[in-house]
């Protein structure tokens, strides 16, 4: 039995599905992981994208690439961001800028990020993804777990264009997601005024 088909069954038994939204061609994306309110996200996250059969990764300081952090991080997908200058004298390259150079490198890329940060209540999302997608011209996956639906998936793919209108429709969309522990939950309505 296939990976795939395992966690499918997983879901079967659980009563849980998984969102059938994901275009099969994209090769190349950012996927944004949220809500972030559980240690059991990460369960539903990665059983659903198992059942995709996609290849995610993260990213994380290269210091935790190192042996012996590297024995578990690698093969959970994690991949290392090196910002220091190309050449001596010269200023490292931003966050965004490291990301959209992996994905220069890079044929296939699915990075995973969690743009609330933490598992608590944060109001603030961080943007970021929104400019390294748009910088390497990949789409934005509209990752998610729901409780209420037991539901998990990708369940929308935005194409960056304007700031304001993609990231008004992307709240728009975590709005309606309901997340394992509500009170630590929060779209970013404030995104506007970065």
């Amino acid at each position: 039995m296939s990976v795939s088909s395992f966690c499918a069954r997983i879901f079967k038994i659980s009563h849980w599905t998984v969102d059938e939204s994901l275009p099969p061609e994209i090769k190349k994306c950012i996927i944004i992981a949220a809500p972030h309110t559980s240690n059991w996200d990460l369960w539903y996250t990665m059983v659903s994208f198992a059942i995709y059969k996609l290849k995610i990764r993260f990213t994380i300081k290269k210091e935790w690439m190192r042996f012996p952090f590297s024995l578990l991080m690698k093969p959970l997908g994690g991949i290392a961001i090196d910002r220091s200058p190309r050449s001596v004298g010269s200023e490292r390259n931003s966050f965004v800028e490291s990301m959209i150079e992996l994905f220069d490198q890079n044929e296939e890329l699915i990075i995973v990020i969690t743009p609330e940060g933490s598992r608590s209540l944060s109001n603030k999302w961080k943007t970021g993804f929104y400019h390294v997608a748009r910088g390497a011209g990949v789409p934005i996956c509209l990752g998610y777990v729901d409780y209420q639906k037991k539901k998990a998936g990708i369940g929308k793919v935005i194409y960056p264009s304007d700031f304001t209108i993609d990231m008004r429709e992307i709240m728009n969309f975590y709005s309606q997601i309901h997340p394992k522990f509500p009170e630590k939950f929060s779209v970013d309505r404030d995104f506007e005024r970065k």
